[in-house]
């Protein structure tokens, strides 16, 4: 797999309400980003009148972690099917909450 070039597995924008919108993209890369162990590049946002207030990534250096406001924490990747359910679940929360993280 070294030897392949990073492929586009998925980029998506999806309108989940009232100026409320999820980006998703998904890279497979050949070497794992600095400080994560699995073969992705991945970005899960959602943004709220132009305002990101949650974002799962893997940024290089910093590994695997989310974004929950200001708030950044640690994320333990296990797999692309969990990461994604987790998501979801947190996007469900941020709407259960009145578009807040306060339930």
């Amino acid at each position: 797999m070294a030897n392949m070039k990073a492929r586009l597995l998925q980029r998506n924008e999806v309108l989940v309400g009232q100026d409320l919108w999820v980006q998703i993209v998904v890279w497979l890369v050949p070497v794992s980003v600095r400080g994560s162990a699995h073969e992705y590049k991945y970005s899960f946002a959602l943004i709220d009148k132009d305002r990101c207030v949650l974002r799962y990534d893997n940024e290089a250096g910093k590994g695997d972690h989310k974004h929950i406001g200001e708030e950044e924490v640690p994320y333990v990747f296990r797999a692309m099917e969990r990461l994604q359910d987790d998501f979801w679940a947190d996007v469900e929360r941020y709407q259960r909450g009145g578009r807040s993280w306060e339930l």
